[in-house]
C-alpha cells in the first residue's frame, strides 16, 4: 500500500477546517490585574486546521516558533512547526505523537493507520526547517542545536493532552529517534512510552570519522556553523520512490534523493547527543529499540541490500547502545526491515507495525493496572 499522491507546493490551501475543540478556560490576570499572556496550550486551541498535503482525513496545523536556533541573524521566514492529524482526532485514551528523521517528512500513513486502527490518535510533527515547516528557509534542516526542538515538541505534548489524550506514546524515527530519547530524558512524566524506529545513536562512519573529524566538526560548528560538511547517498532514496521503481509516492521537493547537506552545526549538536547517549541517559518510561537484523553496505547498496537491510546506519551500534538509554528497554530486530521500517517491503513492515503497537498497548496496560492498584 503506498502513500497517496501529495499536492504539489503552491496549490492553494482549502478552507479552514475546525479540528479538536478548543477549551477556552476564563482568562487570567497577573499580580497587578493586567491580562496574564495565553498559555501554549491556549494558543495551540485557537490554531485553526487545514486540510494536508496528503488529502483526506489528513489535516495540519501550523505553529508559530518563538525561539531561534541561528541567533536570528537570517531574514528568512519566522521558524514553524507543523502538527498533521487526522480531521477526527482527540477524544482518545491514547495517543502517538512521530517525529521524522533528517531529510524526511511524515507521509508514512500505512504505518500511522495501524496505530489508529489500534485505537490511538496518531499524531506527526514535521520539526521547525523540515518537511513542511522548511517554510521558506534557504538551509533546510539547518539547526545548530537539536535541543531547539523542545519549544515545538512541548507544544504538540500539550495540544495532543489537552485534547485528551491521557497515555502519549512518542515514536521516533532516525534523526528523530535520537530526538526523541533526548526529550525523553530531558522530560520525565512527559510521555508514557518510547518507540524508536532505527534511531541514530552514534555516527555510521570509521574510526577517523567518529574521532579526528568529530573533534574537527566541533571547532567548525562553533566557528562556521552553516558549513557544508557532509551530503546523504541518493540510493536509497530512489529505491523508495515510486518514480524510479520503489513503492511509495511522496513529494521530492520535501525529502529529495540527493537530500539536504548536513552542515557543520548540525553535525555538532548531533555528535554531542550521540556522547550523552554514550554516557547514559536514564529514560524512566520503557523503551520499545526497532530496526533490522543487520546492515548492508551505505555507499554502493546493491539491490538485495536496499530492499531488506539498513543501508543508512549500522544496527550493531543500536544495540550496542540501548541499554545506555534507560533501565527499560526492549529491542525488536525485523527481519527484511530497511532503514525506515515503515517503508520496508510488506511482511518486515508489518511485523514491524504489529509489534510496536502490541509492545506499547501491553506496556500501557501495565501502568494501568498499576495506577489501578
Amino acid at each position: 500500500m503506498s502513500a497517496p499522491d501529495p499536492a504539489r507546493p503552491g496549490t492553494p490551501a482549502p478552507p479552514a477546517v475546525d479540528v479538536l475543540p478548543p477549551t477556552r478556560p476564563a482568562t487570567p490576570t497577573s499580580a497587578g490585574g493586567d491580562p496574564a499572556p495565553p498559555s501554549p496550550r491556549d494558543l495551540l486551541a485557537a490554531l485553526e486546521a487545514q486540510e494536508d498535503l496528503l488529502g483526506p482525513p489528513w489535516v495540519a496545523r501550523t505553529i508559530p516558533l518563538g525561539e531561534r536556533t541561528d541567533g536570528g541573524e537570517e531574514p528568512a521566514a519566522p521558524d514553524v512547526a507543523t502538527l498533521v492529524h487526522h480531521a477526527d482526532a482527540g477524544g482518545r485514551e491514547r495517543a502517538v505523537l512521530y517525529l521524522s528523521g533528517f531529510v524526511d517528512y511524515f507521509f508514512q500513513t500505512d504505518h500511522a493507520q495501524g496505530w489508529v486502527d489500534a485505537g490511538y490518535d496518531f499524531y506527526a510533527l514535521d520539526l521547525r526547517r523540515a518537511g513542511r515547516s522548511t517554510n521558506g528557509h534557504p538551509r533546510p534542516d539547518d539547526v545548530r542545536d537539536l535541543r531547539v526542538h523542545d519549544e515545538e515538541i512541548g507544544l504538540a505534548l500539550d495540544l495532543i493532552r489537552g485534547a485528551g489524550a491521557r497515555q502519549v506514546v512518542l515514536l521516533g524515527h532516525s534523526t528523530g529517534g535520537l530526538q526523541a530519547v533526548l526529550w525523553a530524558a530531558d522530560h520525565p512524566g512527559s510521555i508514557d512510552a518510547l518507540v524508536l524506529n532505527s534511531p541514530w545513536l552514534d555516527l555510521n562512519r570509521g574510526w577517523f570519522e567518529r574521532t579526528v573529524a568529530t573533534a574537527a566538526v566541533n571547532r567548525l560548528g562553533t566557528w562556521l556553523p552553516s558549513l557544508k560538511v557532509g551530503t546523504i547517498g541518493q540510493a536509497y532514496g530512489r529505491y523508495l520512490h515510486r518514480a524510479t521503481g520503489g513503492e511509495w509516492t511522496y513529494d521530492l521537493a520535501l525529502k529529495p534523493h540527493e537530500g539536504f547537506p548536513a552542515r557543520a552545526g548540525f553535525s555538532r549538536s548531533v555528535r554531542r547527543a550521540h556522547a550523552e547517549v554514550a554516557r547514559g541517559l536514564d529514560v524512566e518510561v520503557p523503551v520499545l529499540l526497532c530496526c533490522s537484523t543487520r546492515s548492508g553496505d551505505r555507499r554502493h547498496p546493491g539491490p538485495a541490500e536496499l530492499s531488506s537491510t539498513d543501508v543508512v546506519l549500522d544496527v550493531a551500534q543500536m544495540i550496542e547502545r540501548a541499554p545506555m538509554i534507560g533501565p527499560d528497554v526492549t529491542i525488536m530486530e525485523v527481519p527484511g526491515g530497511i532503514h525506515d521500517l515503515a517503508l520496508s517491503p510488506g511482511p518486515a513492515r508489518e511485523y514491524y507495525t504489529r509489534g510496536a503497537i502490541e509492545w506499547a498497548g501491553a506496556r500501557l496496560d501495565e501502568q494501568d493496572r498499576a495506577t489501578a492498584r
